[in-house]
């Protein structure tokens, strides 16, 4: 007789400790002046912020404001950082440029100065709309990247927003209102036809955006046909929903209906991994969060966690060894330290390479092996993950020791190489070869790639 997977909904365990549903309420850059706390700062603070929001996206709810956010320590509090715009954000002569136009009153000035700043800022990086989007029959398929074989990412058109948005974000150009600049599905079967017609294809990673923040009916819709989908191993889901409004899980009207899809995808025998985005170990504090964490796991979802190094929010070691020694002992597997992206509001962020292997390191040190899960420091950049595995002496030159964790080609997977020691260097582009060699040993690969 077979056996058949029985899905037990998870609304019978649920308890309520935690009450009625709490309300979601956000805040845009055209309330910033309804956010009472930053009554506090001065005016010229205060309009300094309008200029950054006029540029980079701005969206933060209640519950950031409230619970993660200590307003005794502004403006050096990582939350606070990590979602409301600060001067520096803006290059000097891009937030001059901007905040001539805004105290211009001139619509128009001020439209174009952000148009223009805003394409200085790298909206697309790593190929992301020139080498990513797949075709079928020569016809872009708009809402999909396909980068590594095995694996493509699904930006479902109801996701295209967060509960709070991150200052640092390398989607940003996601969320400015350019639906030139947007990767957004507009039919829910495409995903499932591409899939079927790349058996290569294993694992599906759902993003945006953040698809946590639509209705789980509507993600469903997305989920279940690729069930029925024999090739496909795992299903990821990127969310930085249990940090900016863990109740999605807990009290929303449909949280135990989300539970029960994530359950659903467990018994169908697929792996389910929720691709959680954390920035600081003050995120792991309220007992919402955590309540959010065990009932995503009581599904057998498993909850990976990852995140950029950031200057101004976590560019220590102690604070990266907290985090994950707490999200292990939450049940959480540490498993990506990322380095800030190269867009956006990334001469901010962004820290030395150098500077971050020493903070990997350091934090390792301090952590026991199941915390050591954590790959890093890890470029996403246009031909692949590199990792920087160290700096050391070779017949008397100083190198970095990079890899690729994955690649544009499979082949370059997990292949050493070396680049000359730059202290100043922050991204891969930065970097020339070691030993006196001419190019990194993929680029001529990449090249025809691109051609």
């Amino acid at each position: 007789m077979q056996e058949t997977n029985t899905v037990i909904p998870l609304r019978e365990h649920h308890d309520t400790d935690f009450g009625e549903p709490r309300r979601f309420k956000v805040y845009t850059a055209r309330q910033l002046d309804k956010i009472e706390p930053l009554q506090r700062l001065d005016e010229e603070a205060r309009f300094a912020m309008d200029v950054v929001a006029s540029v980079l996206p701005f969206r933060v709810n209640e519950y950031v404001i409230e619970e993660l956010i200590d307003w005794d320590k502004v403006p050096d509090d990582p939350i606070y950082q990590l979602t409301f715009p600060q001067k520096d954000m803006l290059a000097p002569e891009h937030f001059e440029r901007v905040a001539n136009a805004m105290r211009s009153g001139d619509k128009d000035t001020l439209n174009q100065a952000i148009a223009e700043v805003r394409e200085a800022l790298n909206p697309h990086p790593a190929g992301q709309m020139e080498h990513n989007i797949p075709e079928v029959d020569g016809e872009r398929i708009n809402g999909l990247q396909h980068k590594y074989d095995e694996t493509v990412l699904f930006f479902p058109s109801q996701g295209q927003v967060c509960h709070s948005y991150c200052t640092f974000c390398f989607r940003w150009a996601q969320f400015i209102g350019d639906n030139d600049l947007k990767i957004a599905a507009k039919e829910a079967g495409q995903l499932k036809k591409y899939i079927q017609a790349h058996p290569e294809i294993t694992d599906v990673l759902i993003t945006g955006g953040d698809p946590l923040v639509m209705k789980t009916k509507n993600l469903r819709a997305h989920i279940e046909p690729l069930l029925e989908l024999e090739q496909l191993r795992t299903i990821r889901i990127g969310s930085k929903a249990l940090t900016f409004w863990p109740y999605r899980f807990v009290s929303d009207n449909d949280a135990n209906d989300l539970l029960d899809l994530f359950q659903e995808v467990t018994a169908a025998g697929k792996h389910l991994a929720l691709m959680a985005h954390y920035n600081h170990w003050k995120e792991l504090e309220p007992s919402i969060a955590r309540e959010a964490i065990r009932r995503v796991r009581a599904t057998g979802a498993q909850i990976r966690a990852q995140g950029p190094l950031l200057a101004h929010i976590n560019d220590n070691a102690d604070d990266w060894a907290r985090l994950w020694q707490t999200q292990v002992e939450l049940g959480v597997v540490p498993y990506y330290m990322f380095v800030e992206r190269d867009t956006g509001a990334r001469h901010y962020f962004e820290v030395p390479l150098a500077k971050a292997w020493r903070i990997y390191r350091d934090a390792m040190k301090q952590v026991s092996g199941l915390a050591r899960t954590a790959r890093g420091p890890s470029m996403s950049s246009h031909p692949g993950k590199v990792e920087i595995q160290g700096v050391t002496e070779i017949h008397g030159e100083k190198v970095f020791v990079l890899r690729f964790i994955q690649g544009r080609n499979p082949d370059w997977v997990q292949r050493p190489f070396f680049a000359k020691y730059n202290g100043e260097a922050t991204w891969l582009n930065h970097l020339e070869p070691a030993f006196g060699e001419e190019k990194f040993f993929f680029e001529d690969e990449l090249a025809a790639m691109e051609s």
